[in-house]
């Protein structure tokens, strides 16, 4: 199954562009999108509000951050090398909170065994970040975890 917010449900739902709010280390995310791409600020407040966005918009908030150069992204105000354990384990922690929201977890369990993919997705680590590997293994492990 091809995940993308063009795609058909249960597909759609599980894009990073979906409306699924979550909460991770006290800041409300509207988005996974807005939580990614937020990221790439270092400014708290900036990365506070772009947290608030979904979709399109977030996405075209971090569009223009030159982040690849250092590799370096940021949350609540810490560097972040992008190669780092650090940041694996934010996704980590990032995608356990985003599986506690219900729209979420319904579309995640709705694609039953399916084998999951993210053809429009980046596989270079220093080009994005989240590569499809990143994305696919953690929603296969949640999906995993909630079948149990």
């Amino acid at each position: 199954m091809d995940i993308g917010s063009g795609k058909k449900y249960p597909s759609n739902a599980l894009s990073n562009f979906a409306p699924h709010p979550f909460v991770i280390d006290g800041i409300h995310c509207a988005s996974m999108e807005g939580f990614l791409q937020s990221l790439k600020f270092s400014s708290p407040e900036m990365q506070g509000h772009i947290c608030t966005l979904v979709g399109l918009a977030a996405k075209r908030a971090g569009s223009k951050k030159r982040w690849q150069k250092t590799q370096t992204l940021y949350w609540r105000g810490k560097e972040i090398k992008r190669d780092s354990e650090e940041y694996q384990k934010l996704l980590d922690r990032a995608y356990v909170a985003l599986s506690k929201n219900d729209g979420f977890r319904r579309a995640l369990l709705a694609t039953k065994s399916a084998n999951l993919t993210h053809s429009i997705g980046r596989s270079k680590q220093s080009e994005t970040v989240l590569t499809k590997k990143e994305f696919c293994s953690r929603l296969i492990k949640i999906r995993e975890l909630l079948q149990k």
